[in-house]
């Protein structure tokens, strides 16, 4: 099948496009370059490695066009020539610059800009099957991974296909076919049952008195999470995959105050993580907490004390003495009862797609005994008067739901259809293999976008792709999307949808870089209070953040000081900040002088931000450059080494990055970069504050109960560009939230960039800019902003 769908789909030309060769008059803009840059850029002189006289003057190639376009913004922006400098540039000269320099930058980005297709990206295609036909599979990881430009896995000239991807499409679109077609006639009734940890006989014999407690009620009490016994259920084993209501019953045995656990699936399977539900807590009385999950096949409820330590164990084995004597507090789970598969909807939306107008009938066994065998599924046969009809009313039907344009033409797939019959084939097995060719097809695969102004149903798509990550539901390819009042109308809609939670998650994931969060471990010798919770938590703060910034159309200045912050007990805890408990996430005000607030202070974008061991300002700097103020810094000069901390903590980073900065061909960039990671030297890799750096050598007092000494102190003052000076992070703060057309500036080129599929570039700057002003008249408030940029030129055009 899959050399013949291969053979079948015609794949894009995704040519290379030529650009006409614009080449800059370097005579219109020498005077201003002699005047102004040639005492460190040219006549042979080539400070940070950047000489005039080499520089190519052919905006078609995209590294010449880049130093151009950095050249301009710098000077406009007054960074060059340095103000130390004594001959400065009049606003006449400036004027005079930009206005021979502009023109031939803006031409070449506006002529480029439209040329790029995009396809769904690995979590779009995921989402959109899955919707479509009602599985609700992993897809995502079965594809090979995705490019990234300028943060971002939506954009168009990243996204790439070759034949081995193609392969991959086609057998993860054959999986969901086949897993969205009912299995049986009606729907299976869902089970109940109740487990519990004695339900294993041999784990009963081995833990119950040496870790585990047994009490009169059959609960069991674990007093500390260890690697084994774990917290697996064995009895809650899935065999049959789909959602599932789990209700977790217990209580905090020999505490006066609640007891937190963690609920997660996972499996035996050696490398695999298991999926976290959530944090919860118990207090001394019986209680319970409900859940609903999809379980997948082999998965096992797992539950977690956390917080409590058996402090006795290893006294208790040396001695023999029984568990019952231990006082301390546990968790006590009585059992845990799970109703399952649960279906709103039987046959699938799927199902019911591929067997529009036909009928899907059951067919005896040869022993109608075989029927009560638990082996046993039913096979089906399909009647159908027409099954040309049939089969090109299905694909048709499928087309509308999924593809992003007009009309497709169908006679490929229902040539494809009319082969596998003609070889033998039962209708249902040729319609899955056209259908599979659908799925597979660049008309599926690519967005259609005609350039110039966007049709209705091309907003569609770029909307619900934007706001929901999926294909767009029937409202929104009904409406005119071409009137403003309908766009905001729709727009409100999809924020209200449950998939705007997709957003959430993809946006942060990208923007902030949250999809790293493992991509570091703390090293547990400098942060022991590192724990497993911490780690859940970190990022839903920050989602959790960005959710309230749109859903109360806060300003946008709260990205860097906000009187509030979206916690629970474990990071209040980690924060400092008391009178926080329990295991939900609530806004929690701040006090007036707190130094915590936006999104810089929040654990998730400072570990995302260091590695497991120390923070760097160069990186940090670097984060804040590209993701907060949309400047992407130049690349290293070539042969400079980078810097690398002293582990041992006998020298600061920024001793070292004194030394670094001094090279000629280092100081321009470092005075930008380093200035904004100075001031987040106040937190260590974890979030946590901090006066000093742990070190795990040198002459420093050991702190007692860890294993690592106090290192040199903090300093977390810098000097920005513009000549202002700040002692700490607060003053860092202070004088970022006085930049809130900057930082609005940059988010409208990230939401642009996400949407879109294309990176936001030169001749885009103009409206960019107006989109800011329009929205500095309500204060750069957040959801104002997304409403702009859905209604902005750049959206509403390809």
């Amino acid at each position: 099948m899959i050399n013949k769908i291969m053979l079948l789909l015609s794949f894009c030309c995704l040519s290379a496009f030529s650009l006409e060769k614009v080449k800059i008059d370097f005579n219109q803009v020498k005077p201003f370059v002699e005047k102004y840059c040639y005492d460190c850029h040219g006549d042979g002189v080539d400070k940070g490695g950047f000489d005039f006289d080499k520089l190519g003057k052919d905006l078609s190639d995209p590294a010449i066009f880049f130093k151009w376009e950095q050249v301009l913004e710098r000077a406009i922006s007054g960074e060059m020539p340095p103000k130390k400098k004594k001959k400065r540039p009049s606003s006449k000269d400036l004027e005079s610059f930009e206005h021979h320099l502009s023109p031939s930058l803006f031409r070449v980005h506006s002529a480029k800009k439209g040329t790029i297709l995009r396809r769904l990206n690995n979590q779009e295609y995921e989402n959109t099957l899955n919707d479509v036909f009602g599985t609700n599979l992993k897809i995502a990881e079965q594809l090979p991974e995705d490019g990234r430009s300028h943060e971002f896995d939506t954009v168009g000239k990243a996204l790439g296909i070759s034949m081995a991807q193609m392969q991959k499409y086609i057998e993860v679109a054959r999986f969901v076919v086949d897993e969205s077609i009912a299995e049986w006639s009606t729907a299976p009734k869902a089970e109940t049952k109740t487990v519990s940890f004695l339900d294993s006989k041999s784990d009963v014999k081995k833990f119950i008195g040496e870790v585990w407690k047994k009490l009169p009620d059959n609960s069991v009490v674990r007093f500390e999470k260890l690697g084994y016994p774990s917290g697996k259920i064995g009895s809650s084993r899935i065999r049959k995959p789909g959602l599932y209501s789990i209700q977790v019953n217990g209580y905090a045995h020999q505490s006066d105050i609640p007891v937190r656990f963690s609920v997660s699936a996972s499996k035996h399977d050696k490398g695999s993580t298991p999926r976290v539900f959530g944090y919860y807590s118990f207090p001394p009385e019986k209680s319970s907490i409900e859940i609903s999950a999809y379980l997948y096949d082999g998965e096992m409820i797992t539950i977690e004390p956390y917080g409590i330590k058996d402090k006795e164990r290893n006294e208790r084995k040396k001695n023999k003495t029984p568990i019952e004597a231990y006082k301390g507090p546990g968790l006590a789970i009585t059992n845990v009862v799970m109703n399952g598969p649960l279906y709103s909807d039987y046959p699938s939306p799927g199902h019911k797609l591929l067997f529009t107008g036909v009928k899907r009938i059951e067919q005896e066994p040869g022993n109608p005994k075989d029927k009560k065998k638990s082996w046993y599924r039913p096979k089906f046969k399909v009647e159908v008067s027409d099954e040309a009809a049939a089969a090109r009313l299905a694909l048709n039907t499928l087309s509308k739901k999924l593809i992003r344009k007009d009309s497709v033409k169908l006679d490929p797939y229902m040539s494809l259809f009319q082969q596998e019959r003609k070889l033998g084939e039962t209708y249902e097995e040729s319609l899955k293999t056209a259908v599979v060719a659908l799925l597979s097809s660049t008309d599926f695969l690519y967005f259609h976008e005609k350039q110039g102004a966007l049709s209705s149903l091309a907003i569609a798509g770029r909307l619900s792709y934007f706001l929901n990550r999926t294909v767009p539901d029937e409202h929104l390819k009904k409406a005119d999307l071409t009137k403003e009042k309908e766009r905001n109308k729709q727009f409100e809609r999809l924020m209200k949808d449950e998939k705007f939670e997709r957003f959430i998650t993809d946006f942060t994931d990208a923007w902030l870089n949250l999809r790293e969060m493992d991509f570091t471990a703390p090293d547990k010798r400098l942060f022991p209070e590192y724990d497993e919770y911490l780690r859940y938590s970190m990022p839903l703060e920050t989602t959790e953040f960005l959710r309230t910034m749109i859903q109360e159309n806060l300003p946008i200045k709260n990205f860097i000081k906000s009187d509030f912050l979206l916690l629970n007990d474990r990071l209040a805890s980690h924060y400092g900040i008391s009178g926080v408990n329990g295991t939900k996430f609530r806004k929690v005000t701040l006090p007036q002088d707190s130094l915590r607030g936006g999104l810089l202070t929040q654990s998730s974008i400072l570990k995302v931000s260091a590695n497991g061991t120390n923070s760097s300002p160069v990186v940090r700097g670097i984060w804040v450059m590209e993701r907060l103020l949309g400047k992407e810094p130049p690349p290293p000069p070539p042969g400079v080494p980078g810097v690398e901390p002293d582990t041992r903590g006998a020298t600061t980073l920024r001793e070292l990055l004194a030394k670094h900065s001094s090279l000629q061909s280092c100081q321009g960039c470092h005075s930008r970069i380093d200035p904004l990671g100075f001031a987040l030297e106040e937190f260590n890799p974890i979030g946590g504050h901090r006066t000093y750096y742990r070190a795990t050598a040198g002459k420093g007092k050991k702190i007692s109960g860890t294993r690592y000494r106090i290192g040199p102190d903090v300093d977390s003052s810098g000097e920005m560009p513009d000549g202002a000076s700040f002692k700490g992070y607060k003053g860092f703060r202070d004088y970022m939230v006085t930049k809130p057309d900057l930082l609005a500036e940059a988010f409208v080129g990230k939401l642009l960039t996400f949407s879109t599929g294309r990176n936001m570039g030169f001749s885009d700057e103009p409206e960019i800019k107006a989109i800011v002003k329009e929205a500095s008249k309500k204060g750069y408030r957040v959801k104002d902003i997304f409403k702009l940029v859905i209604n902005s030129r750049i959206f509403l055009s390809k």
